[in-house]
């Protein structure tokens, strides 16, 4: 998993942080490790991507390292092809125990690609 962390790290341009929602940008090219598999001779990113993807921007923001504890909710509405520019907005809700609430919308020029709802801790 490290290499396609990597990978989709690389793929993420602006982020950037305003009233409790971040937004960050990706593009990935033809020959992400994402894509290898998924399918051959019709590539489309996987969901596990695009869950990474919203947890990528909460480390790279708080710069400190995420441990996924549960995937609450996860929809994908539309498909993401080699090099489509897709948006990524992550909006929070502290909780009591220390575990953070982290709702990620995915979208390109208004279509929606995905609603996620992951239960993540610091470690």
């Amino acid at each position: 998993m490290s290499s396609i962390k990597k990978g989709i790290e690389k793929c993420m341009k602006d982020l950037t942080s305003s009233g409790g929602t971040l937004t960050a940008h990706f593009a990935f090219p033809e020959n992400f490790i994402g894509f290898e598999g998924h399918f051959p001779g019709n590539k489309i990113l996987p969901g596990v991507c695009q869950i990474q993807c919203a947890l990528t921007m909460l480390e790279k923001w708080k710069n400190r390292e995420i441990l996924l504890k549960e995937i609450i909710l996860a929809k994908f509405f539309s498909t993401v092809v080699p090099s489509e520019e897709i948006a990524c907005i992550c909006k929070g809700i502290e909780e009591t125990l220390g575990d953070f609430i982290l709702k990620a919308s995915i979208s390109n020029g208004g279509k929606k690609i995905s609603e996620i709802k992951l239960r993540v801790g610091f470690i």
